[in-house]
């Protein structure tokens, strides 16, 4: 499965739609306004929240916590005492522990699970700016999960290259 994501700086208050390869739209992110941390909704084309993604307060390191029907589903941070700058590890509540290494802002990374890759993300599929494809790999996978987590990983890579620049 190839999913089209239109790229933007994630605000708090956005709102977009992410298509499939053949340009119908697939999910909804729903950017929360009015909120005191970032908060984003993944949405299927009903409108029935898949996910809920939240900017974790009162953390020592940045982290993200993915929710599904309320209940934590995953926590990203950036893996610690990594040589690499742009490596994040999910943890999902089941124990199970996802990679995120590439070149973030770039949007040329990957989600792997002990090695092997679950999804794949590029801007290299396009010639349209500002536009890069996340292909989730294994038909056992868990899109919504995928989505959220790059979404995570963009955004906690964002904040962390604003406040050094």
């Amino acid at each position: 499965m190839r999913l089209l994501v239109r790229d933007r700086v994630f605000g708090i208050g956005d709102d977009y739609w992410i298509e499939d390869d053949r340009g119908r739209k697939v999910y909804l992110v729903d950017g929360k306004a009015m909120r005191l941390r970032d908060t984003f909704e993944l949405k299927d084309t009903r409108g029935r929240v898949l996910v809920t993604i939240r900017a974790k307060m009162l953390a020592l390191r940045d982290t993200m916590v993915i929710e599904r029907e309320g209940e934590p589903l995953a926590t990203v941070r950036r893996k610690r005492l990594s040589l690499l700058r742009n490596h994040y590890r999910v943890s999902l509540v089941d124990g199970t522990e996802l990679d995120v290494s590439g070149k973030i802002l770039d949007r040329e990374f990957a989600i792997e699970y002990e090695g092997e890759l679950l999804a794949d993300v590029s801007r290299r599929w396009f010639t349209v700016r500002d536009t890069y494809g996340v292909q989730v790999v294994r038909e056992d996978a868990d899109p919504a999960l995928l989505l959220a987590v790059t979404v995570c990983v963009i955004r906690l890579t964002e904040r962390d290259h604003s406040r050094e620049g």
